[in-house]
Order: C-alpha cells, then structure tokens, then sequence
C-alpha cells in the first residue's frame, strides 16, 4: 500500500508539473516584460534595442522575442547595426512569475545580420558600444555594471565588414558562431568565435576579452589565440588584383591588446605565393614567422620580424608602418646575407624573376638589402643586389649572341662569377643601375637596364670579351676591312687610333632586348665605327 501511495504522489506531482508547463505561459502576458528588457539592453549598450513580440516558455526557463534590431551610431548609418529573426532570454522563471523581477541567465541570438562599418579616421561603428559619448556617463556606468549574463551566444551569424565612404569590395563573414561565459561589461570574459571566410577559408578564435572599454569598445582588452585555414585575401575583397599579389593562408597566431596597443605573434603558411606582375605563383608553401605590434592611438605600427622561410634558411624584414584611411604606408628593410641560390630559386617566380626558358641557376649566393617603401598596394622596393659564384644552367649565353659569330664553351651553361646591381622596382617596372657582370667564360660587362611589367628587356651594357670568344679578332678584322674606306675619306689614320683604342679596352655595346624568357643579346660591332 505504501508503495502505490508514493507512486500515485509521484504521479499526481508529474501532472501537476505539466499541468504548469502547459497552463502558466497562457496566464504569463511575456510582453509585459519587452519594455523592462529593451530598457535594460538599451541602457547597457549605449543603442536602442527594439524587440517584437515575445513568448515565455516554462520548459526552456526563457523569454523569446522575434525580429530584434540593435540601431547603429548615426553616424555611421541610419540602418541597423544587427538585426536577428529571434532572441532567446534565459530567465530565472521564479523571480518573474512571483515577483515580476528580470533575471537574465542567458541570451542566444538566431541568423543575426552585423554590420561592420570603419570610417577615415580608423573608429569602427561598434566603438561607441557601452556607453562611449553617452550624454549621461553616470547613468550608463550604473547600466553598464548591472549587465551580466551567464551565456551569450550568436548561431549562424553572419557580419558584412565595409568602409565609410565605401572603398573596395566589403568582406563578408559567414556561420558564425560565438559563445560567450559569464558575460560582464566590468570584467574579463571567456569567449569562443568560429566563422566561414569567403572563397572557403574558415577562422577559429579563443580566448578572452575586458573589461569593455567605455571610450572605445575596439581598445577593450582581450588574449586570444587563433588559426585561420584557407584564407584568399583577393577573393575576400582584402587585396585587389589590380595589385598583382595573390596567395592563400593558413596561420595559427597568438595576439594580445592592453587597451592601448595590439601584439600579435605567429606562424603563416602560404601556398600559391604571387608577390609581383609578370610572375608566377611559387610551386612549392613557403612558411613565415612574424612579429608585430600596433599603437591604438597613433595607428603606427612595428614590424619587428618577419622572417620569410625558404627551405632551411630566411630573408628577415623589420622596420614600420603606418595605418591610415587609405591603407597602409610602408617604411621596411629586406635582408637577404648570402642565401643559397638553391634554396631561393622557386621563390623568384613569385617575386616577378623570370629566367630564360629552360635554364634554371645552381649553386651560388644571393644577397639583398632592399627597402620596402610607400602605400601597400603600392610599394617602391629599391637596393643592391648580388649573386655569387653561379651557373645559369640551360642557356649557352655565347650562342645566343647576334652580330657576331656564335662561340661556345659554355653548352652546360653560363657560369656567373658575380652579377651585382642597384634595383628599383615598382608596379610598372625594375630598372637595374650600376650592373657589373663578371662570367668567367665570356667576360665582364657593366651598364644600365629595365624589365617591364610585362616583362620586356632594355638594357645598354659595354662588354669586355676574353680572347677566347673570337670576338676581340672580330672587332679587329672589322677595323682592318675599313681602313680602305677611311683612307678615301682622309682620316684613316684618326679612325684607326680611336677604334684600336676601343677595342683595347673592350668597350663594345651590347644591348638585350626581347623577353626575360627569351632575351635578344646584340653586339653592336658598327657602332664602334
């Protein structure tokens, strides 16, 4: 008997339980409780938030409101700053129903739609969230303290990040997916973050953020660690192609903020890497260590290192730059000390280095120290360059020459003892100045050139030939068939003087036109006449 008493107490307590789950929402009017929400919200983040009707539910302890809207800054927009198909309000259910008190344990926002805007001077429209420029600081303050909930999440978000006045293509975030614990506006807060890049990137973001900063919610403080997989900046809107740079990016990195200035550290994998116009994408990832900080208030940034990895060894670039509305300005230095030419080689594609067809360079060295100056988009990259003690293997530079007689010597290449210059480069063009050419197998030149966007030679060079070439003989034997003519003339003897005077010091013009993979080498033996 005792045991179907309990049983029918269990039973009867059940009933009662549904019986409240399904009878206490029709007697809960929920919609008397928006104003007291919107009020709090509003208050708390400095916007006004609009809600539509809401539904209490017993069994999930939540209030839930369709069509939520977050007004933007004004001026930034007139539109909303988020608008959502509906918001669940995780809410202490006793409190409300006996004593009409709001006591938010949680707050889950459905398919949210953000706007990410950026104006010329570097704020984002989000930076006046909690209160920032608010008319009555002490009564936000008061607001901004009272908001606390145990869980904040957004699911299957998406934020549409532009600039104002608009320039370039937006970048667009979508499923995204944010949880964040024991949210405080007056405390630090755990939060993870997970969302799709366009063109099927994906980033992943976890760590911790706050207190929120009142002056500005984009200097509020935050660690966090985060890996980006597959990310094409140009598909993405963030590098136009018009800039000729191209890539895509897997990093895991590690940034930080005190509110006053950003560090972030980590490790890029790039693949496809194209870094000029007239180049080619790199066949084989190349890795990158970087290290760089940021001030919040100057927008002036240091690059401390950033070490580009081409097989075991680096070229390092450090120095500053400079954000600004237009992007950013560039103040850097390349070092390359003596790097294997080995190692190097399938980089110099992605650099805009196009060897002649078929050849390759084996062995040898190569040293840089460049600086990396102007706009992002575009920059000037100018310094000496040199390369030691190589062979550019596949291309017989002797039988390639015109005007003169073709020699050989040189069938498994052309070996180069050092080949040396001061580089300028720019989006239309590399000048080359001060060239010093020294091939063992050929001779020495020095002069002055150019290679084009598209990659046409123009380069004036004055040759010295060894006297196994042929070619010394050849410039003799052309003074010698001229002298009948220079004699008719009457200045025979000038004539003679001055050209055997050339030919002594090997001052015989060469120019290179062509391609840079098909270059034209003409020796201009009449021009000596």
């Amino acid at each position: 008997m005792l045991r179907k008493l309990w049983v029918r107490v269990a039973l009867a307590v059940v009933a009662i339980l549904l019986l409240l789950i399904v009878v206490v929402p029709f007697f809960v009017n929920a919609d008397t409780f928006r104003p007291m929400i919107e009020s709090q919200l509003s208050s708390s983040l400095g916007r006004k938030v609009s809600l539509g009707h809401l539904r209490f539910s017993l069994i999930t302890a939540s209030l839930n409101a369709n069509n939520i809207s977050i007004a933007d800054d004004s001026a930034f927009s007139s539109s909303p700053f988020l608008q959502a198909k509906e918001l669940e309000v995780g809410v202490e259910p006793l409190a409300l129903l006996f004593s009409h008190r709001l006591s938010v344990t949680r707050l889950t926002i459905d398919d949210p739609a953000i706007q990410l805007i950026q104006n010329r001077k570097g704020t984002w429209n989000f930076s006046s969230i909690g209160g920032a420029g608010s008319s009555s600081p002490a009564a936000q303050s008061a607001a901004v303290a009272s908001l606390s909930v145990g869980e904040l999440r957004i699911k299957n978000g998406s934020a549409t990040v532009s600039s104002l006045p608009p320039h370039g293509k937006p970048f667009v975030y979508s499923a995204i997916d944010l949880t964040v614990k024991n949210l405080s506006m007056v405390s630090a807060f755990p939060f993870e973050l997970s969302a799709h890049l366009p063109a099927g990137g994906s980033v992943q973001i976890k760590g911790t953020a706050g207190p929120l900063s009142t002056a500005d919610a984009a200097d509020t403080p935050f660690q966090a660690a985060l890996q980006l997989k597959h990310f094409d900046p140009v598909a993405s809107g963030v590098i136009a192609p018009s800039e000729n740079v191209s890539m895509l990016l897997d990093a895991d990195a590690k940034a930080g903020s005190d509110g006053k200035s950003i560090a972030s550290s980590g490790t890029i994998h790039a693949t496809r890497l194209h870094l000029a116009a007239g180049g080619a994408p790199s066949p084989k990832p190349v890795d990158i260590d970087y290290s760089t900080s940021l001030d919040l208030v100057s927008r002036a940034g240091t690059l401390t290192d950033m070490a580009v990895h081409a097989g075991q060894v680096a070229a390092h670039i450090r120095g500053g730059y400079q954000l600004s509305p237009d992007g950013a300005t560039l103040d850097l230095r390349l070092s390359a000390p003596a790097l294997p030419v080995d190692q190097l080689e399938e980089l110099l594609p992605a650099a805009g280095v196009t060897l002649p067809k078929g050849s390759a360079l084996k062995g040898g060295t190569l040293t840089a120290n460049l600086a990396i100056k102007g706009p992002a988009s575009s920059p000037v990259i100018s310094g000496p360059v040199e390369v030691d003690n190589t062979t550019l293997a596949g291309f017989d530079i002797g039988s390639r020459m015109q005007g003169v007689s073709p020699f050989g010597g040189s069938g498994g290449g052309t070996a180069i003892r050092k080949l040396s210059a001061g580089v300028t480069s720019t989006a239309q063009s590399t000048s080359f100045a001060n060239i010093v050419a020294d091939l063992p197998q050929v001779g020495t030149a020095t002069g002055n050139g150019s290679i084009s966007s598209a990659q046409a030679l123009n380069f004036q060079m004055l040759a010295k030939f060894n006297a196994l070439t042929g070619i010394t003989s050849e410039v003799n034997n052309a003074i010698n068939s001229n002298q009948t003519i220079s004699t008719v003339l009457g200045f025979a003897r000038s004539f003679r003087k001055n050209n055997t005077k050339s030919s002594a010091n090997g001052a015989i013009p060469i120019d290179v036109t062509g391609t840079a993979s098909d270059p034209k080498i003409h020796v201009k033996l009449g021009a000596m006449f």
